[in-house]
């Protein structure tokens, strides 16, 4: 079986949206360049403030506006597949939504996935701004033989959503993110993706917003939680190349996915 080279772009997004799709270009042409078949930018990669507020759901976009058309052609134009985030536009409401967007190399949506957990936490209130997505159907796409899930920051805190990703069969979870900095926060990132890639013998590619507002350490991880590929503080570009025969081997060794005696199911729907 062919490898996957996975590319994780890690920058720092600003409020200034003609920039972050610049970069976003600039970026993925550097990571094609270096071979990368899927490359994956972070949350809020088409607009950043470290406050969320009006001027964040002001400058939502539609998922035919700017910054996904931009993305769109430039998947086509390198014929690679891109993952990243944005801030939509939602109609009928005054809040938006914390979108992932896969695109593919013939221009296509491949898949569109709303944050589900919002980052109600460490004194901050996503959800006044933002309105969580729905639970539906699990968001994942296919790229060279892999299935490949998505889920954005926070969620990396409920383990059910990786476990739901692997009912509908990933092989690896993409984890966009802007995971902010604090006490703790570096060695819970971390601790959180090699749990999520060792529980459920799936690859994990992670990027994050460069620090100083992030902690950065966007990384690769294998089936086992090795870490493959990864960066520190800045902005930069890590690259990996994932094998469906090692994922194989991994889950013959410890099959828990087959052993597992509980499912995921979605809680009453306020509480999601």
């Amino acid at each position: 079986m062919s490898d996957l080279s996975v590319a994780i772009v890690q920058f720092a997004p600003t409020d200034n949206p003609t920039a972050n799709r610049e970069e976003v270009v600039r970026l993925a042409h550097e990571a094609a360049g270096l071979g990368a078949t899927l490359i994956v930018f972070p949350e809020y990669s088409s607009y950043f403030t470290p406050r969320l507020g009006a001027h964040t759901v002001a400058a939502a976009e539609s998922l035919d506006g700017p910054f996904v058309s931009t993305v769109r052609e430039t998947a086509r134009l390198l014929r690679v597949y891109i993952v990243c985030g944005f801030v939509e536009k939602l109609g009928g409401t005054t809040r938006c939504s914390n979108t992932l967007v896969a695109l593919g190399p013939a221009g296509e949506i491949a898949t569109v996935y709303r944050k589900i957990h919002l980052y109600d936490a460490f004194g901050q209130r996503e959800s006044d701004w933002v309105t969580p997505g729905e639970v539906g159907r699990a968001p994942i796409f296919t790229v060279a033989g892999f299935t490949v899930g998505l889920q954005t920051c926070y969620d990396l805190r409920f383990p059910e959503v990786t476990r739901w990703l692997m009912d509908a069969g990933a092989q690896l979870v993409l984890v966009p993110a802007e995971w902010v900095a604090g006490e703790l926060k570096l060695v819970q990132w971390r601790t959180l993706l090699a749990a999520r890639a060792i529980e459920n013998t799936v690859y994990v590619a992670a990027a994050d917003h460069a620090p100083p507002v992030a902690v950065g350490h966007s990384v690769v991880l294998d089936p086992r939680g090795v870490y493959l590929a990864g960066l520190e503080g800045g902005s930069g570009i890590a690259l990996a190349s994932l094998s469906l025969d090692a994922l194989a081997s991994v889950r013959s060794m410890n099959p828990a996915l087959a052993l597992r005696r509980f499912g995921v199911a979605p809680l009453r729907e306020d509480a999601v």
